[in-house]
Formats: structure tokens, C-alpha cells, sequence
């Protein structure tokens, strides 16, 4: 590793350096097996950031916040890029390696509304926030009557409009509110059966150069097995159903034992239909389980979810 230095490379939201650091301090454990001096960060903007009036998927979709920080990578700029794994393409970038997760962070969604109401308590027509066409297909099954409006923008941004009345009630993930301390603001918090997450929610990813083969070794040593075995059939999904910003797709894997357990929902292009799928196989065929449920989703929607 050069200069027995590692810059760390992530966006500069306040989310976003919260996971950077434990990133920071992962690495920092293995240190001196692997003669580390200084492990730093880089703030680094990404398009997805300067862009906050729009639907990601009018733009270039998932890769708007990864894209910048894996040319600094491939550059050589950076060592390592930290990223949340939901805002990453399910396609490798040539050159790079995502193979590393720290252990999940809690994956399900959270409701916060003005007056610290439920979902079923909002009055009918209630101005529901969200930029994903996933989170507004779910809460419409839940709750047909709900209006939705396009939101962006990081957390502190997104709480900040509730309170100005510009929406009743955001949903956001768990993980994030969490992480910021703000766990004070949620009114309603639900399990991965009644709002299935989107593939690898609440998880960290960390990319290098696939030619790196020092840092490779490193980044072995601080993923998380579980977490890793779940990810990959959930990403698996992904990839079958070649799925983008647009795609309304949740997916999760729950690991128990020598089991993983796989649940998906797919929504048709327009939110009118739904496809649910739930399977169970032994951990070591996590990627079949991904792929297999993937090519049945595909093969029942007859690929209405995609343009």
C-alpha cells in the first residue's frame, strides 16, 4: 500500500461520513498486521448530490452517487470507496471489486409524519414523500387513497419540508435515521414483511481496485460473512431482473442458521400489479436462490416492470 497510507473515498453527506468512519476504524483494527499508518478520508461531491429537483432515473439513475467516486478509484485517488449499497448499479464497474459489507445495519422502513401519526391514522388524500417508485407502490397497497410527491435531498433536508407543510409524511430507511440520532422523529416503523426493502438496505459497501491484492486481502478480513451471504442472493434478484431506479423491486434475505430465507415483490411498470415470491435453501446457495427467484419474477410479470 503506498506510503502505508489508505484514503478512504465518500460522498460528504453527514450519513455518508458517519459510515466512512466506522469504515476508517474497521480497517484501523487491522492495522498493524498489515502495517498501516494513517487511514484518511475524501470528501468527494457526486453528481447525485448536486441534482435534488428529480427523479435519479431522469438523470442516470443509481450510479449518480457512485459513478464519481469510482473514477477517483480507478485513478488511483482514492484506495477504497465507501458507498451504501442501495445506491449502487447491480453491474460491476470493469476494474473494481464490491466484495467487502460491513454487518447490516437495520434494514427496515420508517414512517414520519406530522403529528407523529401512523400510516393508517393519515387523513384521506395526506401528501406522502418519496423519490421511490418501490416505497409509493408498497404504502398504495397499504393505503390506496394517499397521495405521493417526489422528494430528495439527505435526511436533515427531507425532515426540514415536512415541517415546512410541504408533505404529512416522508418515509425513509431506518439505518440512516438511526445513524444521524434521530430515531426521536419516527412515528411508525415497519417489518421487512410489510414493507420489503429495497436489495441491500441498512448495508455499507466498500470497493477497491481489483488489482489491488494487498488491500483485496485486507478487505476479506473486515466483511461480514452473514451479511455478505445475504447480499448476494438478494443482489442476485437484482441482476436477473437487470433492475434500475425505475425498476420497483424489494428484495430481502434473512439468515437463520445454516438457512437463508429470500422474499421479493415486484411491481409492474404503472404500480397496478404485484408479484411476491418468498424461498428458503441452505446458505451455500444463496446465489442460486437470487438467481432462481429472479428468472420466476421476470418469466410471472412477463416483463411488465420494465419500459
Amino acid at each position: 500500500m503506498k506510503n502505508k497510507k489508505i484514503i478512504i473515498g465518500s460522498r460528504g453527506s453527514k450519513l455518508a461520513l458517519i459510515y466512512a468512519e466506522k469504515v476508517r476504524k474497521k480497517i484501523l483494527f487491522y492495522a498493524k498486521e498489515f502495517e498501516i499508518e494513517e487511514v484518511i478520508i475524501k470528501k468527494i461531491v457526486t453528481k447525485g448530490d448536486q441534482i435534488q429537483d428529480i427523479r435519479l432515473s431522469e438523470v442516470g439513475g443509481k450510479g449518480l452517487f457512485s459513478k464519481t467516486i469510482e473514477v477517483e478509484l480507478l485513478d488511483e485517488k482514492i484506495d477504497i470507496a465507501v458507498h451504501a449499497l442501495k445506491d449502487m448499479p447491480s453491474e460491476e464497474t470493469e476494474g473494481l471489486l464490491t466484495n467487502c459489507f460491513l454487518e447490516r445495519n437495520d434494514p427496515r422502513e420508517v414512517l414520519i409524519s406530522r403529528d407523529n401519526k401512523y400510516l393508517k391514522d393519515l387523513a384521506p388524500n395526506s401528501i406522502v414523500g418519496t423519490s421511490s417508485f418501490r416505497r409509493e407502490f408498497q404504502i398504495k397497497e397499504i393505503r390506496k387513497d394517499l397521495e405521493f410527491k417526489l422528494i430528495r435531498g439527505n435526511v436533515d433536508t427531507r425532515i426540514k419540508k415536512l415541517n415546512e407543510n410541504l408533505y404529512d409524511a416522508i418515509i425513509l430507511s431506518y439505518a440512516g435515521i438511526n445513524s444521524l440520532g434521530l430515531s426521536q422523529n419516527i412515528s411508525q416503523t415497519f417489518s421487512t414483511t410489510e414493507i420489503i426493502p429495497c436489495a441491500g438496505q441498512g448495508v455499507i459497501a466498500l470497493q477497491c481496485r481489483t488489482n489491488d491484492k494487498e488491500l483485496n486481502e485486507l478487505l476479506k478480513k473486515v466483511n461480514h460473512q452473514s451479511t455478505h451471504n445475504a447480499i448476494k442472493a438478494e443482489r442476485n434478484v437484482l441482476k436477473v431482473l437487470e433492475g434500475d431506479c425505475e425498476t420497483a423491486v424489494g428484495v430481502f434475505a434473512n439468515i437463520d442458521g445454516d438457512k437463508i430465507n429470500l422474499e421479493a415483490e415486484l411491481f409492474s411498470l404503472d404500480g397496478s400489479k404485484r408479484f411476491h415470491l418468498k424461498s428458503s435453501e441452505n446458505i451455500d446457495k444463496a446465489n442460486e436462490l437470487g438467481i432462481e427467484m429472479g428468472k420466476t419474477l421476470k418469466k410471472i410479470s412477463n416483463n411488465s416492470y420494465k419500459k
